[in-house]
């Protein structure tokens, strides 16, 4: 079960909003991947770094990539930094080559 606290409560801890069908997108990834992420998440909303993550200064300043990978694929969740505790994501998808597809590049801004 993906598990992160939305509304956690105490002011140590930041919402998540989710864009578009990113919610959705995460939600369809396996189990094990979505358990991870949502570790990735929980760190984030008490302010912590994540362990498997990287700027994307090529969308623009605060948007960074969460990363798992499994036999399947690669998955990535792309989101917007703390900001008035908001931890805003993006855009989620799941790639099979080690090449980001155009189209996500696009969708992400980075086209």
């Amino acid at each position: 079960m993906f598990a992160v606290n939305e509304q956690a409560e105490g002011p140590e801890y930041a919402t998540v909003a989710w864009e578009g069908d990113s919610r959705e997108v995460l939600q369809s990834f396996p189990e094990s991947v979505r358990q991870n992420l949502g570790f990735q998440f929980w760190l984030l909303q008490q302010g912590e770094r994540p362990t498997d993550y990287r700027p994307l200064t090529s969308i623009g300043p605060g948007v960074f990539e969460l990363r798992d990978q499994d036999e399947r694929g690669w998955y990535r969740v792309v989101y917007l930094s703390r900001i008035e505790d908001v931890i805003h994501v993006l855009h989620c998808f799941e790639k099979k080559a080690g090449k980001c597809p155009e189209e996500n590049l696009r969708r992400r801004g980075g086209v």
